[in-house]
Parts: C-alpha cells; structure tokens; sequence
C-alpha cells in the first residue's frame, strides 16, 4: 500500500493559492501570488530537504503540473534533481503531451484510479499544490498525511486547502517545529470523523 502525503503552503487564513510566484494561478482576480517566498530559510530549506529525502512519485492536478513540466526539468540541485527522478501520475482530461520524462495520464475515474494506484506497489505519492485533486482526494478519505506548513500572513481570499465541499473530519498533529521566520511546519495524520459534541 502506498501513502498519499500532501504538501501544502497555507496562509494563516488556510489560502494555499499560488505561493511561489505571481504567474502561477491568478485565476479569480487573485494577485498575492509569491507569498511564501519571502519566507524562505534555513528552516524551511530543512523541511524541503527533508520531504524529498528518499524515493517518492509524484500525483499533480494539470495546472501543477504544467508549472513544474516548465520550470524543473530545466534546473539542477536537489529539488529539481528528486522531482526529475520521480514518476510523475498527472490526472487530466484536457493535457495529451507530456514533455517532461516519467509522466503518466490519470483521466478515467479519479478516485477509483488513485485508489488503485495507492493499492499497487511503489514508492509514497506525494501531492504538491494541486487545489482542485485536493479537494477531491481529501473527500474520499484518499490522503494519508498532511504536511502544513502555515506561514505567517493573511490572504483574505484564494484557493484554500479545505474547501467547503470537504466532509468534517479530525487530525492528529504528530510533529511540529517553526522556522526563524515564523513558517510552521506541521504534520497531520487523519483522525477519522469528528465524535459527537
């Protein structure tokens, strides 16, 4: 059985859109894009290190992975070196090329391929923005962690991580540290349905 482990930039306020540039997603009027870059530092250069260390696939919504297919095949270092490696699952009904190496189309039922995808053998699955996948995987109780990493501002609107479709569910917090610049990094595994109050 695989793991699911999502990846997630989020603002205070729970916004996950576009964190590393404003081209990214301005879709919606949004224009706050590259509000985690400031951010970066020693500590959260450790928590990426940390995240790529090892084997791992990869499981992008089409968006994302146009993103990274244009920026990372033509960059070195670690990041750009963990992700090249890796078995890209892009799950898409519109994208038919695929330039960038070790790419695969998910384009029938999402939740029952991934699910069958998580059944097979092979390494955890890593899911990096991708919003829309998200929202869709959380729902059918597909992920298996959660890193957060919380960064110290308020966006007021954009994507967010938790959307209003996701059922109400609870999470165990099994690790947190904060960096210099105050970036949260925090690892969740899911809880199961909330008790009743």
């Amino acid at each position: 059985m695989r793991k699911i482990i999502a990846i997630t930039q989020v603002s205070l306020d729970g916004v996950m859109q576009a964190p590393g540039g404003p081209e990214e997603d301005p879709s919606n009027g949004f224009t706050q894009g590259g509000w985690a870059m400031p951010f970066l530092d020693d500590g959260l250069h450790q928590a990426i290190g940390e995240t790529i260390a090892g084997d791992f696939d990869m499981l992008l919504g089409r968006r994302t992975y146009e993103i990274f297919a244009a920026y990372w095949p033509n960059h070195s270092g670690p990041i750009a070196k963990a992700f090249n490696k890796a078995t890209k699952y892009l799950v898409t009904r519109s994208l038919d090329r695929f330039d960038w190496k070790k790419s695969q189309r998910i384009d029938g039922d999402v939740v029952e391929d991934v699910r069958q995808l998580k059944a097979s053998d092979g390494s955890a699955l890593h899911i990096w923005g991708s919003s829309e996948l998200l929202q869709t995987l959380i729902s059918a109780d597909l992920v298996d962690e959660y890193r957060i990493w919380v960064f110290p501002l308020v966006l007021g609107k954009g994507k967010r991580l938790f959307e209003k479709a996701v059922p109400p569910r609870g999470l165990t917090l099994v690790q947190t540290r904060s960096t210099a610049r105050g970036v949260l990094v925090n690892t969740y595994h899911p809880a199961g349905p909330l008790p009743r109050a």
